[in-house]
């Protein structure tokens, strides 16, 4: 699904004196970019952290909030594109990872789509830079107001 390193500080200020940890992943083919990433972060227990990086993708579906009914809108694109950008947050809702990821994607008459990124499935190549604020507690609540998920600290 994934293969990673962790990047090694060097000298005195390394991950455990700044209280981040960082990773590079290469997501696999063919894979779910919110399955493989939230895979991972149930595996280095990362529930507060920054997502960032590029790729391709043959399929990807949006999310967009109309705040005048608070409904959200759901909208698939299947069609070959350039990740020019992905980008977003790790907390926890449920005791389970939270992934808030936004994306902007690179169609081929050079056209570009984003937003919210509910899923994507890879075609061609992922590259992710993850770093895990792994001495923070982010948590996750449901506010009626905005009938979004905001940060609980």
């Amino acid at each position: 699904m994934y293969q990673y390193t962790e990047v090694k500080e060097k000298g005195l200020l390394n991950a455990g004196t700044l209280g981040i940890k960082r990773y590079v992943l290469s997501l696999d083919n063919h894979v779910s970019i919110v399955e493989a990433l939230t895979a991972f972060c149930k595996e280095k227990d990362i529930y507060a952290g920054k997502i960032s990086g590029l790729g391709a993708v043959n399929s990807a579906t949006f999310r967009f909030l109309d705040p005048a009914t608070l409904k959200y809108v759901d909208k698939t694109f299947e069609e070959q594109m350039e990740i020019t950008n992905l980008t977003g947050n790790i907390s926890q809702k449920d005791g389970k990872p939270y992934l808030h990821l936004h994306i902007t994607a690179s169609r081929r008459d050079y056209t570009c789509i984003g937003g919210h990124l509910l899923d994507a499935r890879i075609n061609g190549a992922c590259e992710l830079f993850v770093e895990d604020y792994w001495d923070t507690a982010v948590g996750r609540y449901q506010d009626p107001e905005t009938g979004l998920n905001l940060y609980k600290f």
